[in-house]
């Protein structure tokens, strides 16, 4: 009997220790040249007991994989939508289309509609300052008119640059909104409460490190070793907890310090700048999910769990570099759905990985590669780079970047290699007037890797319009090129 009671207890350790961290999401990115089959993601999700996941559209063929999982869904309407939600008839057609087309037994487990995503960013320069209130009005009425509103709530993923604290007292205590947007954000947080909607920030530590050279860099990560921000006696030992303060002091602000926090994005690139590493985003989701699993809290909001997306589940080699290199590498999973590093989303800080995608096919094991006897001109391979860098993602060959110690005949060959996968191996994608030629030799080094695209895009998912066109183009400069 003794014995039965010890083998019980070690069965609920053993589970208590390999449970996913509480309130733990992942964020779901589609912005690939190849993106990964739905049902290959879905899969991803349930083998590493991830069951939430947020997504930045409400594609069918996403929500067809999704449907019957239970995995708890946050679907979004884009920015280039809200002004098109200002209209309530449009906004009741797109929960119709969108979400009680999937709201029955065996459907999709909605829980959320991110309603825009960082419309108020400074560098959109007010486009979706007039549209996106009144958009998430009309999406929670139509929510609450289908008669899924007391389940399904609104909210609207905002970037952390919506608050800040004074320069003359920059401290988490002094939060306050954004002045340009002060009266704005405190409607909106107004309605969030009457609707028992979450207020929706993304914070990336990564990106205070980036934007300033002299920002300290151990205090981006959770594990100490940083020289603490006080304020009113509150030692603060890392930008996030710092940050997430701020917005409860803004919140306090406007009289509602209480209402409930969704980080909709936190997470670390791990290639396209000096410090997006991979040993540097093992570090901090590992201090992260430590943090998390002990329902550590913050200092205004401690002992309570923090529900949090990671981003993102997968790197997006076609997503926009304006805001860096690196933003085509946040994925804690590679392109093709392979770990990048140790990862226990238990927050135990175990040694192990997470699992892997299964049934992933592969183009054939060719690249292209730079030759310099193949009778081309020379003195044309930098525009030959350009153009092949151009319609594909080279942002490895940056500075501090994992493959920018390869020489110029490397470097000729990695991008002319990309180019070739994004163009499945086509037959005129591996020429460059002569200077490239196909290889079934790997011309992959210890630190950077020669891509092997994956062969699923046409068949299982169909690509945004953007990517159409894309393609399209290149193929012609390509053959133009010739």
């Amino acid at each position: 009997m003794a014995g039965s009671r010890f083998l019980v207890v070690s069965v609920l350790v053993v589970g208590l220790c390999s449970a996913l961290a509480q309130g733990l999401g992942v964020n779901w990115g589609t912005m690939a040249s190849h993106p990964l089959p739905p049902k290959i993601v879905v899969q991803l999700l349930k083998d590493n007991g991830i069951d939430k996941v947020k997504i930045f559209d409400a594609d069918s063929s996403t929500m067809k994989a999704l449907a019957g999982s239970d995995i708890e869904v946050m679907v979004a309407i884009p920015n280039n939508m809200l002004r098109t939600m200002t209209d309530y008839g449009a906004a009741r057609d797109w929960v119709k289309t969108n979400v009680t087309r999937y709201h029955f037994e065996g459907g999709v487990n909605i829980k959320y509609v991110a309603v825009g995503n960082e419309p108020f960013l400074s560098s959109y320069n007010g486009s979706f300052l007039n549209v996106t209130f009144p958009a998430l009005k009309n999406i929670q009425n139509a929510l609450n008119d289908a008669g899924v509103g007391g389940s399904i709530k609104a909210t609207v993923p905002l970037n952390a640059d919506v608050y800040n604290s004074p320069e003359s007292n920059p401290v988490p205590s002094a939060g306050r909104f954004r002045t340009d947007i002060s009266d704005l954000m405190t409607e909106i947080v107004q309605f969030l409460n009457q609707s028992g909607a979450p207020f929706t920030v993304n914070i990336y530590p990564f990106l205070s490190l980036y934007g300033n050279p002299n920002f300290p860099v151990e205090f981006a990560f959770f594990d100490g070793g940083s020289d603490p921000v006080v304020d009113n006696g509150i030692q603060y030992t890392n930008v996030f907890d710092a940050n997430f303060d701020t917005l409860v002091s803004a919140l306090k602000g406007v009289g509602l310090g209480d209402l409930p926090i969704i980080v909709g994005e936190v997470g670390w690139p791990t290639d396209g700048d000096k410090n997006a590493k991979a040993s540097y985003a093992q570090r901090f989701y590992d201090g992260l999910l430590k943090r998390l699993v002990a329902n550590h809290g913050t200092p205004l909001r401690p002992n309570q769990y923090i529900e949090v997306y990671l981003f993102s589940l997968i790197d997006e080699d076609a997503k926009s570099i304006e805001p860096g290199n690196f933003e085509r590498h946040w994925g804690v999973l590679k392109y093709d759905g392979q770990p990048k590093y140790n990862m226990d989303l238990s927050g135990q800080g175990q040694a192990k990985t997470l699992v892997p995608t299964k049934d992933v096919e592969y183009l054939p094991k060719k690249w292209c590669v730079f030759d310099p006897n193949g009778g081309g001109n020379v003195s044309t391979l930098g525009d030959q780079i350009t153009f092949a860098c151009t319609w594909s993602d080279c942002t490895a060959l940056g500075y501090g970047s994992t493959c920018n110690g390869l020489d110029g005949n490397g470097n000729a060959s990695f991008a002319f290699n990309m180019y070739y996968q994004v163009q499945n191996h086509q037959e005129l994608s591996c020429n460059f007037q002569g200077l490239a030629t196909e290889t079934t030799q790997d011309p992959s080094t210890a630190g950077c890797n020669f891509t092997i695209q994956i062969a699923t895009s046409a068949a299982d998912a169909p690509m945004k319009p953007l990517l159409v066109v894309f393609m399209m183009y290149a193929y012609v400069m390509a053959l133009l090129l010739l």
